[in-house]
């Protein structure tokens, strides 16, 4: 019972009007992605070496903008070949996986980051994307305007923001046949719900799907006769 329908029903006793009240569902949009080429694309056009790293650890681990731009030093376990993401949406913590690829980015990255600030903070607790602010990082808007100068260089006609990396990761995961359950671990999400939607946008396994149309011109298989066995003479 929503709190609107209670105050009519209980508060008020006016069931009259609490009849007439009734929910408005919000229209329910799937996430926009993209190709697997336009991923490449977006990545190869980077305009330094700082750009295709953020932007690889949004794409190859399916980080938030703002997990991405929060990493510590401490969040990089390359024994474990994890990033530990901490206290991020709803409060819990969370590993990803860290590919080759991206591990080669960061340490070419550490190599060539500025360390202006770095005085006095143990290494551990350095930034890996240090703001222009003393002790702060680079913020969410500053990474999503690098990710359109990005998109408006590959050629992205579409409408995408910076959170299309994290829905590419997904279904580009799910395409591949990873189980979803994996996926929404890797995500964070509480409800499987969630994570499902992107079965909706998975245009590989929805255009690999044969229509039963084409099904209907085809000849039908006749059903094979079981083999039995010869009856005794």
């Amino acid at each position: 019972m929503t709190g609107v329908r209670f105050l009519f029903r209980v508060t008020l006793r006016r069931l009259d009007l609490a009849a007439d009240i009734y929910h408005i569902r919000e229209p329910q949009k799937i996430p926009l992605v993209m190709s697997p080429d336009e991923t490449r694309r977006l990545l190869a056009v980077a305009s330094n070496l700082k750009v295709r790293t953020l932007l690889s650890l949004g794409y190859g681990c399916g980080l938030r903008a703002s997990e991405v731009v929060r990493l510590k030093v401490k969040h990089i376990d390359s024994a474990q070949k994890i990033i530990r993401v901490e206290q991020s949406k709803g409060r819990k913590d969370r590993n990803v996986m860290l590919s080759p690829e991206t591990l080669g980015l960061l340490r070419q990255w550490w190599k060539a980051r500025p360390s202006r600030y770095d005085a006095g903070t143990p290494v551990a607790e350095r930034w890996l994307f240090p703001g222009n602010r003393r002790g702060k990082p680079m913020t969410t808007r500053q990474l999503g305007r690098l990710f359109h100068q990005a998109a408006d260089a590959a050629g992205i006609k579409k409408a995408v923001t910076l959170h299309a990396l994290r829905h590419s990761f997904a279904t580009h995961l799910l395409e591949r046949g990873t189980d979803i359950r994996i996926i929404q671990a890797l995500l964070g999400h509480d409800k499987l719900e969630t994570t499902a939607r992107y079965t909706r946008v998975a245009t590989g396994m929805i255009a690999g799907v044969e229509s039963p149309l084409d099904l209907l011109s085809q000849p039908r298989k006749k059903p094979r006769k079981s083999r039995k066995d010869p009856s005794p003479a």
